[in-house]
């Protein structure tokens, strides 16, 4: 698929607010979805092809993307996920020896509509001060009459499960078959290089549909099980929380990452909420409670369990071993007695960073206490 010549386009938030720039798309219809910014510097390949940001219009808050390209070895699922992007500039030639072809090929292929030209500062301040908006990206000056009324459309990400959207139709395994260690994993939206550390550690996975029952993974016989990333609101996944308990009443270690770990949270009697404008990026600086070594995070998510370093109300069964040291969010936590435990942050980061790589080695040592 061409990409067509490029044209004016607009950037239409709910709350009124327009944003011009021109547009590099493959379609004509509008794109609407949920509009939210990331601060990573790098990686958006990874960012693009992440299924948690499905549904999402992504702004990219460094100045250029693109210069690098886009090659076959970084997306972090089978297809570009997001719903539209945003950048100040769009570099139209890419340079590095792993590049297969330019990111606005790759896009329009997707049939993902990139508007560039924007001052993505104002937007990104915008977003800031008045929360993530539903917005709309389309051709022309102004929007018509057509694109508000897919504006208008769209649905708010609260209550939207989008974990049985973007999950797996079968099961599927990964790594080598006779690895050491068989790890189930739930595939709410899970990422590639997930699976990949995963292989690292001598471990065979299967991946499993987002509804899995409880009974199918315990047939499996894990070592240990897994529940990934993945979009959407938490509360909205409900057929999760029993089949968790379930699982973790078997005392099968249990390791969740971001979604996973909101899950974890809503099963022992937490609850959740949206955050203003949600952790993305790959600079968020995460405090381990118990050692108070500090972290920095790479991080995607829209919603949190709610509580403090001290509590999580509703859930007398869980202790929180991690917090965000720029809004005291809950970012780590574990139950009491159970080998049960999950972070906010995503320690399996491509590119980077690495700092919590070592939550996979954590669950490995619950994995082999076990045997």
């Amino acid at each position: 698929m061409s990409i067509l010549r490029a044209s004016k386009g607009f950037l239409l938030l709910e709350d009124g607010t327009l944003f011009h720039g021109h547009i590099q798309s493959a379609s004509n219809t509008p794109a609407v979805a949920e509009v939210v910014f990331t601060t990573n510097m790098s990686g958006y390949q990874e960012v693009f092809t992440d299924p948690s940001y499905r549904s999402q219009i992504v702004v990219m808050t460094s100045p250029m993307i693109g210069n690098y390209g886009v090659n076959g070895e970084d997306p972090e699922s089978t297809k570009a996920q997001v719903s539209g992007v945003v950048v100040r500039e769009l570099s139209t030639t890419f340079s590095n020896w792993r590049a297969g072809g330019g990111l606005a090929g790759y896009m329009a292929n997707a049939n993902i509509p990139i508007l560039y030209d924007v001052d993505t500062r104002r937007l990104t301040r915008h977003l800031r001060t008045v929360g993530v908006l539903r917005g709309v990206i389309g051709a022309g000056e102004k929007p018509d009459a057509a694109a508000k009324a897919a504006l208008d459309a769209c649905p708010s990400m609260e209550g939207l499960d989008l974990a049985s959207v973007v999950t797996t139709d079968k099961p599927y395994a990964w790594g080598k078959p006779d690895a050491a260690r068989h790890i189930v994993a739930f595939d709410y939206g899970i990422k590639q290089n997930i699976l990949r550390l995963f292989e690292d550690r001598d471990c065979r996975v299967t991946v499993v549909p987002s509804t899995t029952t409880a009974k199918e993974v315990l047939a499996l016989e894990p070592h240990g099980v897994f529940l990934s990333n993945g979009p959407g609101d938490p509360e909205a996944v409900t057929y999760a929380m029993g089949t968790i308990r379930e699982i973790a009443d078997a005392k099968v270690p249990i390791f969740g990452i971001c979604l996973g770990n909101q899950l974890i949270g809503l099963s022992y009697g937490a609850t959740t909420f949206k955050l203003p404008y949600g952790h993305r990026g790959g600079n968020h600086p995460v405090k381990d409670v118990m050692s108070g070594k500090v972290l920095i995070t790479s991080q995607n998510h829209g919603f949190a369990v709610k509580g403090t370093a001290e509590s999580i109300p509703g859930a007398p069964d869980l202790e929180v071993t991690h917090v965000n040291l720029n809004d005291g969010s809950i970012e780590g936590l574990r139950h009491k007695r159970l080998p049960v435990f999950a972070v906010q942050f995503h320690p399996e980061a491509a590119p980077g960073p690495h700092d919590a790589r070592g939550l996979f080695d954590d669950f490995m040592n619950a994995v082999e206490a076990r045997s």
